[in-house]
């Protein structure tokens, strides 16, 4: 009896360390994260659009979009601009998008990338002077085979990775191998503004974020919250993108002309807000 008794506790032993183990991984934000009611609708195969309005996260109001893409069964494409501008919404509908983010940073005024952008083995933008290395430390990569991988800047530069077809950098880099980044402390990533980030997670699925901001509703966050919201979500290596009035969340077949997340272009609360960019990110069932 005394050694059943023992090994009753021994494996009650193991089972509060597992548990506090696992408490201990997550932030208290990061729980709340995990454990929203998040309103959830499967828009496509391998395409699930995710919502929800938090009262109180990271102590303010947030108005979060999430799309889950199965990367087995959907893939990715840049779609881009040399100069002037396009709407995400529109774009995607015009190649048949089952959804679509906004992409990196461009020029406000004439269009165009001004980091670092590859397509299909064509080099469109090299330029010397990015906004900020922690601005252009980042990958969105897509190989000649159409995996998709988020990887840190070569120290030698982009254009060292030859064999790399697609790349569109941005950053800062937000998650990488599973570990949240250390952020530099500057007002761009300090500072709360909408964001737009994309983050995979270990069963190859493409976690792409869009959190609403300059509102009453909806505060925006600071890369290293936007860094433990991908993370809470489970991905382990996450970028960000640009944002501010550009992050744009898009659903074929959606009300607004497709426009899901709250775009602050027009410094309203609404669907209407969206600004034309440069580049985008499409989705696409294979």
């Amino acid at each position: 009896m005394n050694q059943k008794r023992k090994f009753r506790e021994f494996i009650s032993l193991i089972v509060i360390v597992c548990i506090q183990s696992c408490a201990s991984v997550f932030s208290p934000a990061e729980t709340q994260i995990r454990d929203a009611s998040w309103s959830t609708r499967k828009v496509a195969a391998g395409v699930v659009w995710k919502y929800h309005h938090f009262e109180k996260l990271f102590d303010s109001k947030e108005s979060v979009t999430v799309l889950d893409i199965d990367l087995d069964r959907v893939g990715a494409r840049v779609e881009y601009v040399d100069s002037g501008f396009f709407k995400t919404s529109t774009r995607a509908a015009e190649v048949g998008a089952v959804a679509a983010v906004n992409g990196s940073f461009f020029n406000t005024k004439t269009g165009g990338s001004v980091v670092f952008l590859k397509k299909d083995g064509v080099v469109i933008t090299a330029p010397d002077n990015n906004p900020g290395a922690y601005r252009d430390n980042a990958g969105f990569v897509i190989d000649e085979v159409g995996n998709v991988s988020i990887i840190a800047r070569p120290p030698q530069g982009w254009m060292t990775l030859e064999d790399i077809p697609t790349i569109l950098s941005s950053g800062p880099l937000l998650i990488a191998d599973g570990t949240p980044v250390p952020q530099v402390q500057e007002k761009f990533n300090t500072n709360r503004h909408p964001r737009t980030a994309v983050g995979l997670t270990k069963k190859n699925h493409l976690i792409a974020v869009i959190v609403d901001g300059r509102s009453a509703e909806a505060y925006g966050m600071t890369t290293e919250e936007l860094a433990s919201l991908l993370f809470a979500l489970g991905c382990t290596d996450a970028m960000n993108l640009d944002g501010g009035g550009s992050s744009t969340a898009w659903v074929r077949s959606q009300p607004f002309n497709g426009v899901v997340n709250f775009p602050s272009d027009n410094k309203r609360f609404d669907h209407e807000g969206e600004r034309r960019v440069s580049n985008c990110i499409v989705f696409l069932v294979k």
